[in-house]
């Protein structure tokens, strides 16, 4: 049985101005001790979504199922006593900056009736997990954003929750902060079998931790899957432009841009452009080398990196191809013939336009 189950889900918001549907009909399941990424643009509706997964936000139809048990047939008490059991982690980190370190982590654990001794030793033990056996007396002011999030971190693994959900967890923080909270996380869920729940709007994250996600646009579900097979298959459009167009840098080199610069697409915007991923079956031959003496046309290569999928590195390339649509086709189907995976992108458009906020 899934450890979380979303059925047929709805949210709606009333305005003075107008009725709002920020969720429609979501359906997913999370299975026991995955890390699961929910990704989308801003104002998608993800942020909504997690809010609904611990009935914060309570739906306006649907069901959501934890271990079975619908959250929607639960009193109070009965909801209070279920969310002991999810952590949450958010951008803002929401420490509280009076507090020293080793207080922030005991705080879940004293509103639980822990004696203070116990508390203060189990949070000691948490700090050491996130390595910061040595700030337990220092205070939130005194900590760099990413030692802050270990800090909450350690406190939503107070209670020892099976479920962790994390909104947005990394987004106030710099690359190789975000790498190294993302490694503690997997480290946590290798080490404990905790179910990990990321919302974030960033291809990178999901890429590096996850291993199934949901891709939502408007308010929707437009793509669900392994990760490894959407990054490598994109059927939705919402998963090629998020996997095309992102604008996050590169985990590994700031330098590099992880995405194909606005002008390049716009001098190009006549050429037949794909993006190819090598998978486990392609060819180790020089194929765009090849290609170009077979079919005697030039090709542009726009764009080309190395990826890592899910600890799988995975090189991909965005292609300029003959404006001759005869040509193309061949060229297209000479790259599959030879095991590489082949998305046509020509009709995406840049930038991406703004979403909607809730």
């Amino acid at each position: 049985m899934p450890i979380i189950e979303v059925k047929g889900l709805y949210k709606t918001f009333e305005t003075k101005d107008a009725t709002v549907e920020a969720l429609k009909n979501i359906n997913f399941s999370v299975e026991a001790g995955d890390i699961y990424g929910i990704i989308g643009m801003s104002g998608a509706g993800k942020s909504t979504l997690v809010r609904c997964l611990n009935f914060l936000e309570v739906p306006t139809e649907g069901k959501v199922l934890v271990e079975g048990d619908d959250l929607g047939g639960m009193t109070p008490a009965q909801l209070r006593e279920l969310r002991s059991s999810i952590g949450m982690i958010f951008q803002s980190f929401n420490l509280l900056m009076q507090c020293s370190v080793i207080d922030n982590v005991c705080f879940p654990l004293t509103i639980h009736g822990v004696s203070k001794k116990e508390a203060r030793k189990k949070a000691q033990k948490l700090l050491e997990t996130v390595g910061l056996a040595d700030k337990a007396m220092a205070y939130p002011a005194q900590l760099s954003g990413g030692q802050q999030q270990r800090v909450a971190i350690a406190r939503a693994l107070a209670c020892d929750p099976k479920i962790l959900l994390c909104d947005e967890a990394t987004s106030a923080l710099d690359p190789q902060t975000t790498h190294q909270i993302l490694e503690l996380l997997r480290r946590i869920n290798k080490d404990t079998g905790i179910t990990i729940i990321i919302i974030t709007h960033s291809m990178n994250v999901v890429r590096e931790i996850c291993h199934n996600v949901a891709i939502v646009e408007l308010g929707e579900i437009v793509e669900d899957g392994l990760v490894e097979d959407i990054f490598t298959h994109p059927k939705s459009r919402a998963a090629k432009r998020l996997i095309v167009e992102g604008k996050d840098p590169d985990y590994y080199d700031e330098v590099i841009e992880d995405s194909l610069p606005a002008s390049v697409i716009e001098t190009l915007k006549e050429d037949r452009r794909i993006r190819i991923v090598y998978t486990t079956n392609s060819s180790y031959e020089p194929v765009i080398a090849n290609m170009i003496l077979n079919f005697h046309e030039p090709v542009n290569i726009l764009y080309a990196a190395t990826k890592d999928v899910g600890g799988v590195a995975r090189g991909e390339m965005i292609l300029g191809l003959s404006t001759d649509p005869e040509v193309s086709e061949k060229q297209i189907a000479y790259l599959e013939e030879r095991g590489l995976a082949v998305e046509d992108i020509t009709d995406l458009g840049w930038p991406i336009e703004g979403g909607r906020s809730y």
